[in-house]
């Protein structure tokens, strides 16, 4: 009589667990096809079979099944202490981890190599350590902490036009992007290609001037008023203000929500709001200009019109901006505040006391 082949029962969670590791990419070698051998295991398949179709032994077979039935996942994992012992002394591991936020002047960070020739090791056993142990000397992220005395009540007065809009008002976003510039590459890019060919382009070029653009963004509707200038002086400024009483219902009041920017609060600006009463002006906190949402359209404008294009005049670049403003404002995409300002404010919180303590430990 045929001996009956015996079959491992899985959950539900065990086999998505499983079927995860066999197609991540980032699944060891091992792990792979221990949770292969499972999963063959629990269709059916006899031992002898597994072993040929995984090019491995029966007895490994047997091994992982007979964990896997004793403790389940936790059994194709390895113990503790098996395994080639580490053979770099702990001195040196230490070594490269302390180091890592030390690098010697003149140098402002570690290359792996270099970090390799200090210690005596190989670079590649530097990166294994440093990729550990979650260190990343090469990545660097910008942050401002903002002095502003008033940055809380600021916060909140700006949170508070987001999350609670007034009635029988406008809320906009506004800020100026300067400095745009009517770049001509000296030649011609070469386009995006199949088979992994990258778009290219010249690195040198001839600049035909800049302009800035000033946007409001409406923060119910995602439309945008824009207007194009030479300049960014308080008198531009004034005069989209001016296009903007213009082009808004006169029962509306609006609220403007815009940065520090000294043409923002120049005295003749401070006299025409006087005149003009229904608009109310909402300053974010100083070093805070990311509160302002038209920081999000500003970016997406240089990315996809900007930033990559090659413009022979600024008449061209101009055109270039008025088009994507158009074709924006037919479908306007909206940027909504989502964040919790609790958890902001503790962010920031934190980050103040840890600049504290690095002032304090020089």
């Amino acid at each position: 009589m045929a001996k009956t082949i015996s079959i491992i029962e899985l959950t539900s969670d065990e086999i998505k667990e499983l079927s995860r590791r066999t197609n991540s990419s980032l699944t060891s070698k091992r792990d792979h096809t221990r949770a292969q051998i499972i999963l063959m295991r629990s269709k059916g398949m006899r031992q002898i079979d597994v072993s040929k179709k995984l090019n491995v032994s029966v007895a490994c077979v047997n091994k992982w099944c007979q964990r896997f039935e004793r403790e389940g996942l936790n059994g194709l994992i390895d113990k503790k202490g098996r395994g080639r012992k580490e053979s770099l002394p702990l001195s040196k591991v230490e070594k490269i981890i302390t180091s890592a936020t030390q690098p010697p002047k003149p140098l402002k960070r570690w290359s792996t190599r270099k970090m390799a020739e200090h210690v005596g090791v190989s670079h590649s056993t530097v990166r294994r350590i440093w990729n550990k142990n979650e260190l990343k000397p090469h990545i660097q992220k910008t942050f401002k902490i903002s002095t502003d005395k008033d940055f809380e009540k600021k916060f909140w007065d700006v949170i508070g036009l987001y999350l609670d809009p007034p009635e029988k008002s406008l809320v906009l976003c506004c800020d100026e992007k300067s400095q745009c510039q009517a770049l001509e590459r000296t030649q011609l890019s070469l386009p995006l290609g199949l088979n992994g060919y990258v778009k290219t382009t010249t690195h040198d070029y001839k600049r035909h001037g800049t302009v800035t653009l000033f946007a409001a963004l409406h923060y119910l509707e995602g439309k945008i008023i824009s207007r194009i200038e030479q300049k960014h002086t308080h008198v531009e400024w004034l005069r989209f203000l001016k296009q903007i009483n213009r082009e808004t219902p006169k029962d509306l009041t609006i609220h403007i929500i815009a940065d520090n920017y000294c043409t923002h609060k120049h005295e003749k600006v401070i006299a025409w709001l006087e005149k003009n009463p229904r608009f109310k002006i909402h300053f974010t906190p100083t070093g805070s200009s990311w509160m302002n949402l038209v920081e999000r359209f500003l970016r997406d404008i240089s990315e996809e019109c900007i930033r990559y294009g090659s413009f022979s005049s600024v008449k061209e670049l101009e055109n270039d901006i008025y088009q994507y403003l158009e074709q924006r404002n037919q479908s306007p995409r909206k940027y909504s505040w989502n964040a919790d300002g609790e958890k902001i404010l503790e962010k920031i919180q934190r980050a103040r006391a840890k600049l504290e303590n690095v002032i304090n430990s020089t």
